[in-house]
């Protein structure tokens, strides 16, 4: 699992580290395994002309020591260009021993001299060194023009964050560099899973240099290598009831397709059983691509309720599954709460008639936040508003409703209620796989898990990561339809499970 933790904890966690050590013996650790990181990239690239942009500070540093490490290859070309009124000192000394010549930049010119343009315009790979953990948000002046002049065809290789990103993850700077690979070293940074910054990370390298922090993690990720323990994995003996078996109401004559999907990812993804509760047109449906489905109520140990299902004004056009979602909702079976049904638990909670008070999980997109939170609080909320700060909506909605919140984006946040437990975030599907009933198909997964007995905030990070990979196995680097997601979630999760010790029989 990826850990990311407060910059202020990772100043401390780095002095301490610092105590005991050689003046600048941190620096050099990282400058070493930033070299050989950019070493191995110019292999695998065949970049033979490498431009180092170094800043103030300790980044600059590690930079310029990087540089000097970098220096003397054959077939090597190494630049230097230095942005700051001041280089670090060190990294200086060790740029001159190397033999490197240093191209020095005012920060507050506006443009860049023509021999600066000239070498960046010729670079296969740019190291990015501007700008640290101290810098601000935003980048200016010659700093910004600097990362303008980088051709697309080069390599952006990011030292501990993209200059200009927030360090701490919160804001989406108006100008930023764009990473293809970012190196940090020691512990990772909330710039480095949060969603207004994950983006521009690209590719996350963590360099080990013996920094250890104590105190926990702000965000958290879950990684493909977690899955196999987490798993729900049937033991020999077990039967479809202990396995889990998964209610769904979902579909309607407008949606027929959601209740396929959902009922179709639920059973790829593992579950014992799935009862489905919806019109008897979509019920069809439904038995023709899933004849492994039994219809009507019965023993259930979870339940996906509301993709596919418009509610207007409270009502949906088959006044049973609104009958079903409230006889679910004041129920102590685990919930996996989507789309319309998300109308409904917000009025419903609001007017003081009921609460969610079995493990839940809700999944809506930034919209449908948006809505709830509208619905749930005294003022109203915008969908641009749940866009431009994920985490601190999904976190109120979660503290509002009780429930574990889920909410669907390129970055996917998962909330907890409990303000301390760490937020998590995903980032594992490709963009491709925003398209119609995507969400579908990870209700269903996520139902499958909840049935299973894995608890709410697992089944928001196992769900999405799942989700996510088998959107890639789809159609690799292309289109992808929610119908060939499903098809590929069974072997995204057997991939995952291969890695899985056996264990012994009763165990």
């Amino acid at each position: 699992m990826l850990q990311a933790y407060a910059v202020a904890d990772v100043r401390e966690a780095e002095e301490r580290a610092r105590d005991g050590l050689p003046e600048g013996e941190l620096m050099r650790r990282a400058a070493r395994g930033l070299a050989d990181v950019v070493a191995t990239r110019c292999e695998q690239r065949q970049a033979g002309r490498v431009v180092v942009l170094a800043g103030p500070g300790d980044n600059g540093g590690d930079a310029l020591h990087a540089a000097a490490l970098l220096a003397g290859h054959p077939d090597r070309d190494v630049q230097v260009v230095g942005v700051a009124s001041r280089l670090h000192e060190g990294g200086l000394t060790d740029v001159h021993e190397a033999g490197l010549d240093v191209h020095d930049v005012a920060p507050d010119a506006e443009d860049l001299p023509p021999t600066v343009l000239e070498t960046l315009a010729a670079a296969d790979l740019v190291v990015d060194g501007l700008l640290g953990i101290g810098g601000r948000p935003g980048l200016r002046g010659a700093m910004r023009a600097a990362v303008d002049a980088v051709p697309g065809s080069a390599y952006l290789l990011a030292v501990d964050l993209p200059s200009g990103a927030d360090p701490e993850g919160l804001a989406a700077p108006e100008h930023c560099a764009v990473a293809d690979e970012t190196v940090t070293f020691g512990v990772l940074k909330p710039v480095h899973l949060m969603p207004a910054t994950a983006p521009v990370v690209g590719l996350l390298t963590l360099v080990d240099i013996g920094v250890r922090v104590d105190t926990v993690a702000v965000v958290e990720r879950l990684e493909p290598s977690d899955v196999a323990e987490l798993w729900p994995v049937p033991p020999a003996g077990d039967d479809k009831y202990r396995r889990g078996v998964l209610g769904v109401i979902a579909g309607s004559a407008d949606y027929p397709g959601a209740a396929v999907l959902c009922t179709s990812a639920a059973l790829e993804a593992g579950v014992g059983m799935v009862r489905y509760l919806g019109p008897e047109r979509v019920q069809d449906h439904v038995l023709a691509a899933c004849p492994e489905v039994v219809p009507g109520q019965g023993r259930i140990q979870a339940m996906v309720m509301g993709p596919g299902v418009p509610v207007r004004d409270g009502e949906t056009a088959d006044r049973r599954q609104i009958q079903w979602f409230r006889q679910a909702l004041a129920s102590d079976v685990p919930l996996v709460v989507d789309a319309g049904a998300l109308q409904l638990l917000g009025h419903w909670q609001r007017t003081g008639h009921l609460r969610c008070e079995a493990p839940t999980l809700l999944t809506p997109h930034a919209g449908e936040l948006a809505s709830l939170l509208t619905e749930l609080g005294e003022t109203s909320v915008e969908r641009a508003e749940v866009e431009a700060d994920p985490v601190t909506h999904a976190r109120r909605a979660a503290r509002l409703t009780g429930a574990v919140v889920l909410l669907k984006g390129a970055t996917t946040v998962i909330a907890d209620p409990d303000a301390q437990v760490p937020v998590r975030t995903q980032a594992d599907a490709p963009p491709w796989l925003a398209t119609a009933g995507s969400g579908d198909v990870l209700a269903g997964v996520c139902g499958a898990l909840l049935a299973s007995g894995v608890a709410p905030r697992d089944v928001g990070s196992i769900g999405a990561l799942v989700h996510g990979l088998a959107g890639h196995r789809a159609n690799p680097g292309g289109p992808v339809r929610a119908s060939s997601v499903v098809r590929a979630v069974a072997a995204t999760v057997s991939d995952l499970l291969a890695g899985r010790p056996r264990r012994s029989p009763g165990r």
